[in-house]
């Protein structure tokens, strides 16, 4: 990358930063290309020259946002911390971070709803779906997922327990309900039985198979 091209990405992320905290305070319709230009430091016209309009600015900004929680979840992914604890702070970003998008589909222009969702479901398709292989790989490699489970059931079991968890996530700010978190991210690895219940079956299990002595 050259000097030229270093400068058009440091003004394309200081719109984005700008265009984003403006579009996340204020709503979409109560923000004008001239106000994020002036907190980016940087003219209208570039904006313009960039985006085209201020519809298409506000479509890359939430892109350039999630491709940054992404990020983030793969710096959690290769961290050295434990799968279960890489798992329970990955879910809560994610209920964090769905909550953020809800709230912002709400801003955006009624006609533009539509495409966001499509260009959100796209993103997810293709981006968050690899990630989420990675993820299953792991867990799989390091003995916390069963090996014969496809990715399909996992997505929809990890969809299920965010979603409870987005429940007692909200819970614990109100100052109760952290225990359930954690009890919770337990029943997630281990099910009902959990490891000390499938050590006893195990141990059941050898005991009836043992050979019966005449």
């Amino acid at each position: 990358m050259n000097g030229f091209e270093r400068r058009k990405q440091r003004k394309i992320e200081q719109i984005y930063d700008a265009s984003f905290q403006l579009f996340a305070k204020f709503g979409f319709q109560k923000v004008s290309v001239n106000e994020i230009a002036e907190q980016a430091g940087v003219a209208p016209a570039t904006i313009y020259n960039y985006f085209g309009t201020k519809e298409q600015l506000y479509a890359d900004a939430l892109l350039n946002w999630m491709d940054r929680q992404l990020a983030q979840y793969e710096d959690i992914l290769d961290s050295e911390r434990s799968f279960p604890e890489k798992t329970k702070e990955i879910m809560l970003y994610e209920v964090n971070h769905l909550k953020f998008l809800t709230d912002e589909l709400q801003k955006a222009p009624a006609s533009d709803r539509n495409s966001l969702m499509q260009m959100m479901e796209s993103y997810s398709e293709q981006r968050i779906m690899r990630f989420f292989m990675k993820f299953v790989a792991m867990g799989k490699q390091e003995g916390y997922i069963r090996e014969d489970f496809p990715e399909e059931l996992m997505l929809l079991y990890f969809n299920m327990y965010k979603n409870e968890l987005g429940r007692c996530w909200e819970s614990s700010k109100q100052g109760h309900g952290a225990q359930n978190i954690d009890q919770l991210m337990e029943l997630f690895f281990h099910g009902l039985v959990g490891e000390a219940g499938r050590e006893r079956r195990g141990d059941r299990e050898a005991v009836r198979n043992e050979p019966k002595n005449d």
